[in-house]
């Protein structure tokens, strides 16, 4: 039996107000670390919003780890299921971080004879088992932002979203973080909107581009390097192969004839 896959959204429509934010997409994703790029405006976030539950679409379907968001008492279920880390996200600054993290395991209803090991292990991951007992108020911008992200994952989610993840962290906190993304990808759908794609390239195994709220390529991430060309950039431009595969993308999703094909969709 071919196993479900875990985001199934078809004809997905999300306005604000006059605008329209996704534009009948249709989008699976298995799982796997998936990256999710695009240029500001293309939709990245309204897709993370719904994914997370707590925006609703305009129409369409979206199902999720085999329910339907649609239905109320099936929305309930997959929220204990799924982690979220959106680009802002409140806290109390009192708090201590294991308070943090166990305060959202609370609202998750984890059981509580789990949560304390589960806290523990969760905020060690991100690497601040030496600050678990510091106060939020007291923390930096980046270890905030590792805070959030051991909420994310206090669960053990089997879809995890995360919403610009990186902003805020330090270049060797951003490979201790892709190598947690690998790890966690193993056993969940991890989906990362992100605009540095250099943390898809080595994080990521399948890429979704965005623009204007519709689908202008998804394929691994090796597909992606592939629309790049050569490795060493002829031009003297400095830029990534990935970088310049992003730009192709965009660029044959606006204009098929470029170079010659289509894009993989």
């Amino acid at each position: 039996m071919i196993p479900l896959a875990s985001v199934a959204v078809a004809g997905l429509t999300v306005r604000h107000r006059r605008t329209v934010a996704l534009d009948a997409l249709d989008l699976s994703l298995d799982p796997g670390v998936h990256g999710l790029l695009g240029p500001n405006g293309a939709g990245k976030t309204s897709l993370i919003r719904v994914l997370a539950t707590v925006a609703a679409p305009a129409s369409g379907r979206v199902e999720l780890l085999g329910a339907d968001v649609s239905h109320r008492a099936e929305r309930t279920g997959i929220r204990r299921r799924l982690g979220y880390l959106p680009q802002e996200f409140g806290y109390y600054p009192a708090f201590t971080v294991r308070e943090f993290v166990g305060y959202v395991a609370w609202l998750k209803e984890m059981p509580a004879e789990r949560t304390p090991a589960a806290v523990e292990r969760a905020v060690r991951r991100v690497g601040l088992g030496d600050r678990i007992d510091a106060r939020m108020k007291t923390l930096s911008g980046g270890m905030v932002r590792r805070a959030g992200i051991a909420q994310a994952i206090v669960n053990d989610p089997e879809l995890l979203l995360l919403d610009e993840p990186t902003a805020g962290l330090d270049p060797e906190q951003r490979v201790d973080f892709r190598a947690l993304l690998r790890e966690l990808g193993t056993t969940a759908t991890v989906v990362v909107s992100t605009h540095l794609v250099e943390d898809v390239a080595t994080a990521c195994t399948g890429v979704a581009l965005l623009e204007e709220g519709r689908l202008a390529f998804q394929g691994t991430t090796a597909e992606l390097v592939a629309l790049g060309g050569e490795p060493a950039a002829a031009d003297g431009s400095g830029t990534s192969t990935v970088e310049r595969g992003y730009t192709a993308a965009l660029r044959a999703h606006r204009n098929p004839a470029v170079r010659g094909q289509e894009v993989p969709r």
